[in-house]
């Protein structure tokens, strides 16, 4: 396919804010597609050429792309820095330079979606000496084909930008839409179910489309867990109160709700994997855990959910989750590292078993079934602690018991429920801490600060995601919680992480690309007409990065706000 369609679709997908007519628009240049382009273009569409578990990167950053941007287009930096400080949006600056190109283009070759897509993903590969003068030269390669739509896009894609509103909820949409489309109403919504389960299951919307084309709803529906791969994990839903969860189930059960990664331990045979919620391997991080699995897990074949936490050494008690984040994004010296900051794992679910996939087996089930393969290492890789109660007293003791060891709070748990995967399941487990839940938001502006903070961004300005956009809404502006040295969240550490994302200044105000995801407590939400979300959070301060376990994407959405919002004001009537 060539790459032109490709982009006049993306032109038209963001001049159309309306969700059904981008299904449209996908979902006819999805039916155009060869074999080979499917999956790819499905990828792009999402701004992607890595899947959503893939921990790999294009790797440039924005000054970057402004030299790679000369070097392919013939125009001086200064012009080209120029017009990104008044647009925002090195795009558009592509755009414009490449319809301004006096060069020949007799002899340009047309671009392909192929093309595209491998310059892309070898700038990813692209490392040690020479690295630049690489990537100049694969970005320049399709750059100086590109038409100026073209390259407008393809700036956008390298800079993961697409700002075209592709959210994933979309994209499930059309897929269903191009291969099912005769379908209608609950058939329709059962087949939007079926591509949606295989998501969960192969988080890889390429992956899935190639299945909803080659094997119809019959494959989509027939996915099932793979030990190895990585799949989207059951989630918690937030309740009021204990008294109010442990209500909520004929047969609860609590456990320590602990500050730390979620984990999913693959093991087949000698074969062993370490992933994350946000789906990335960490198997080389983690040697200590590797060898505890072999030593503990008695079964052959199995998939087991736990929560990791760092531990404290003189003390024994679990550090807060930045410590842990910290070998989470290690790639090098880890034996250092896992000298300094030693781990846990809290075990709480068996999700697969010898070839059996659990989903639709029981919790008290598989709890059972934890037990009999795990023989637990104290204080390493244990069993999560639980307890089952309906007696209110019991569960108060054991709730003050978890916050007085250092822990968040607990998860109350529905004995009798199935494992959903992908689903924040208010009628599986339920979460109970101290305060109001906290949100995991992104940072999409801030101010440079003056006097002893010049040089830091600060004042930074929250944004939650609407799904049906795929834009990010203000909903406040945050300075507590974060510190000017030491141990905690600094202002010099979010200035480092936040300066490669920096789209647009205007004086001391800057404008940042949704990248960096912050969990954020507060008093309460209130509405705000201030606040392009409608909402703004009270007295919020920074708890943590996301930086190791959430993307912007999988950040809290306006609809989770507004949701927190009705449970406040329920929880004060």
């Amino acid at each position: 396919m060539e790459y032109s369609r490709l982009a006049k679709a993306y032109e038209e997908l963001e001049k159309t804010p309306a969700k059904l007519r981008k299904v449209e628009i996908i979902a006819e240049i999805l039916r155009g597609c060869g074999r080979g382009d499917l999956p790819r273009v499905v990828m792009l569409l999402q701004g992607r050429v890595f899947p959503t578990w893939s921990d790999r990167e294009i790797g440039i950053a924005t000054q970057l792309m402004i030299k790679t941007m000369a070097s392919g287009t013939g125009f001086p930096e200064s012009e080209i820095e120029q017009g990104f400080r008044k647009s925002g949006d090195l795009g558009l600056v592509a755009e414009g330079l490449v319809s301004r190109k006096k060069q020949s283009t007799l002899f340009r070759r047309k671009l392909t979606v192929d093309m595209v897509f491998e310059n892309l993903q070898r700038l990813a590969g692209v490392g040690g000496k020479g690295s630049q003068s690489r990537k100049f030269q694969l970005v320049s390669e399709i750059l100086g084909s590109a038409s100026p739509l073209e390259a407008k896009y393809i700036v956008r894609t390298v800079l993961g930008d697409l700002r075209v509103g592709v959210a994933e909820g979309i994209v499930r949409d059309a897929i269903t839409r191009t291969f099912f489309g005769e379908l209608e109403g609950e058939e329709f919504k059962k087949a939007v179910q079926a591509v949606e389960w295989a998501w969960f299951l192969r988080p890889d919307y390429g992956e899935v489309a190639c299945i909803a084309r080659d094997s119809g709803l019959k494959g989509l529906r027939g996915v099932r867990l793979e030990v190895g791969k990585p799949y989207m994990v059951l989630l918690s839903e937030k309740s009021p109160g204990l008294g109010e969860a442990l209500k909520a189930y004929e047969r609860p059960a609590l456990e320590y709700k602990y500050d730390g990664a979620r984990i999913c331990i693959h093991k087949d045979g000698e074969g062993l994997w370490l992933y994350t919620r946000r789906l990335e391997n960490v198997t080389g991080q983690f040697p200590e855990v590797r060898g505890m699995v072999r030593r503990a897990v008695k079964a052959k074949s199995c998939i087991i959910e736990g929560e990791m936490v760092g531990v404290d050494r003189k003390t024994g008690r679990p550090l807060p989750f930045q410590f842990l984040s910290q070998r989470i994004k290690r790639k090098y010296d880890i034996g250092r590292v896992q000298r300094e900051i030693p781990v846990r794992l809290n075990l709480f679910d068996l999700v697969y078993l010898d070839g059996e996939t659990l989903f639709d087996v029981k919790l008290r089930e598989r709890w059972k079934g934890l037990k009999s393969v795990v023989s637990p290492i104290k204080g390493g890789f244990q069993l999560a602690e639980h307890i089952e109660t309906t007696n209110p007293k019991r569960a108060e003791a054991f709730y003050k018991e978890a916050l007085s060891k250092g822990h968040e709070g607990v998860i109350v748990k529905n004995m009798e429920a199935i494992y959903q995967p992908g689903r924040r399941v208010a009628g599986g487990w339920l979460k109970v801490k101290p305060t109001m839940e906290n949100l995991d938001l992104v940072i999409t502006g801030a101010t440079w600060g003056t006097g002893k903070r010049a040089g830091w961004l600060g004042s930074l300005v929250l944004g939650c995601r609407d799904p049906k956009t795929g834009r990010f809404l203000e909903c406040g502006m945050i300075g507590t919680g974060i510190k000017e040295k030491g141990e905690g969240v600094t202002f010099e550490e979010l200035t480092r992480l936040l300066k490669p994302h920096i789209e647009s200044e205007k004086g001391s105000s800057v404008v940042i690309r949704p990248r960096l995801v912050v969990e954020v407590a507060y008093e309460e939400i209130q509405r705000s007409p201030n606040y392009s979300s409608g909402y703004a959070l009270r007295f919020p301060r920074v708890v943590r990065l996301r930086t190791s376990d959430k993307t912007a994407e999988q950040s809290d959405t306006l609809e989770r706000v507004e949701y927190l919002y009705g449970l406040q004001k329920k929880a004060v009537r």
